[in-house]
């Protein structure tokens, strides 16, 4: 294997990342949820750059047109554990008429790649393709074997893409052990003079609830104490001013406990009656980090009830968005039992598990190296993600996931604002940055 401190990007890798980005988000693969999308485009597209540096890549689907990629790069060391490396190929809507640019131009302007999918993630899923064809270039094998998964149906179920992946294809990930992906080592500005770099080790749970409100049907002028649109009202309303307690997950604490180093704050996180609001207060934009994964959390976000304005229906509908901690699920479903009440039922419209990885890992510890080797000044933090991606899918097969997708952002870029966002973009210099780190840490992992 080449010395991982001698082989640094070569200038055609630089350029096929800024390429590949572009004319990845110029195949729209928007996912409208209910298996409307089509990754099968963008599939062919990474499976013939991948053939081309030599790979095999296999193309699975479970529903035609709902395409995902798996290849296998051979390392060095046969008894070593394999790492996954996944990125997704859906991306949200977007409205061109709210949008700078098209969403879908892929256009590259002032040194910044525009479109729907920039950050979330067709910018990841370049990188690795510029990496693993720049050591096909200098004949660079890793030391351990690596998977690559493009996957499809990410912004919704994942039924058709990670979900699939490993209920169905589970040998193509033999060996993998730990996994890096979404949402993660990205530059945060938390001052003039402190750049950190969040690495995700966790994400909460998914809980997406449907609540359901039954009554009695009858005429709009008539009193009516069983109004089912006034039950499910009710209970929506508690959910939505319901204030969750602080729950502290391993995680979360090495976060708190490394921010409030890093601002110079004398706290001791595992303290009996530690105060993580208290806390939250004194660090800034960095409290940005953490404020969103020290509760579980539920949110209405959709209603539906009746069908016109003098009838009162027999049955509401709502949905919520829930997320729960780490070890958090009973208490999750025991609030929303209470905040529910007796006349409104609930039910998991989807679900997924949280997870953790632990920050003092080997692997852990290489991914904080590989950001620092390429920004000195920058300093890396564990995180937990508020949301969640493929590596709750992948953990079915033990795989221990970690989000590292790594940018540098120049000062006032708000990346948190770009996911889902309008006028998603990412710096070209980003890019570059991305790359020369996933090759470091590729190599030395």
């Amino acid at each position: 294997m080449a010395d991982v401190t001698t082989t640094p990007m070569d200038a055609q890798a630089l350029e096929e990342v800024v390429t590949f980005t572009s004319e990845l988000i110029r195949i729209d693969t928007t996912n409208r949820g209910a298996g409307d999308c089509r990754e099968r485009p963008a599939a062919e597209y990474v499976a013939e750059r991948l053939a081309a540096a030599g790979l095999e890549p296999a193309l699975l689907e479970r529903t035609p047109g709902r395409t995902n990629v798996v290849a296998r790069i051979e390392g060095t060391d046969p008894g070593a554990d394999a790492l996954l490396v996944h990125g997704h190929l859906d991306v949200v809507p977007a409205e061109p008429a709210d949008w700078t640019v098209h969403p879908f131009s892929g256009e590259v302007r002032d040194h910044v790649v525009w479109g729907r999918g920039a950050v979330d993630m067709k910018n990841m899923d370049a990188m690795v393709l510029a990496v693993v064809r720049a050591w096909a270039r200098h004949g660079i094998r890793p030391r351990r074997d690596i998977v690559i998964a493009y996957t499809a149906d990410e912004e919704a179920s994942a039924v058709d893409g990670s979900g699939y992946l490993a209920d169905t294809h589970p040998g193509l990930f033999e060996g993998c052990t730990e996994g890096i992906g979404e949402s993660g080592a990205f530059s945060f500005h938390a001052s003039p003079g402190m750049t950190l770099y969040p690495i995700a080790a966790g994400e909460r749970g998914t809980a997406w609830l449907r609540l359901t409100a039954h009554g009695t049907a009858g005429h709009g002028s008539k009193v009516n104490g069983t109004n089912a649109v006034t039950r499910l009202a009710a209970a929506v309303a508690r959910i939505g001013e319901h204030e969750w307690p602080v729950r502290l997950t391993p995680t979360v604490r090495a976060a708190l406990a490394e921010l409030a180093a890093l601002h110079g704050i004398d706290t001791d996180v595992h303290a009996p009656g530690f105060d993580a609001d208290a806390l939250m207060t004194k660090l800034g934009p960095a409290a940005a980090l953490v404020e969103p994964t020290v509760r579980n959390s539920a949110n209405p976000t959709m209603l539906a009830a009746g069908y016109k304005i003098n009838v009162i229906p027999g049955q509401a509908t709502a949905y919520v968005d829930g997320r729960m901690l780490p070890g958090c699920e009973d208490e999750f479903r025991a609030t929303m039992d209470r905040l529910t009440g007796p006349d409104v039922e609930w039910e998991f419209h989807h679900r997924e598990v949280p997870l953790q990885a632990p920050v003092d890992s080997p692997t852990f510890a290489k991914l904080r190296a590989a950001v620092e080797r390429f920004d000195p000044d920058g300093r890396t933090v564990p995180y937990c993600m508020p949301g969640g991606t493929d590596a709750k899918q992948f953990s079915r097969l033990g795989i221990t996931g970690y989000g590292f997708s790594p940018l540098k952002l120049p000062p006032g870029f708000d990346y948190a604002a770009m996911f889902h966002g309008v006028d998603e973009r990412v710096p070209v210099e980003a890019l570059h940055f991305g790359v020369r780190v996933l090759d470091h840490y590729l190599q030395s992992a």
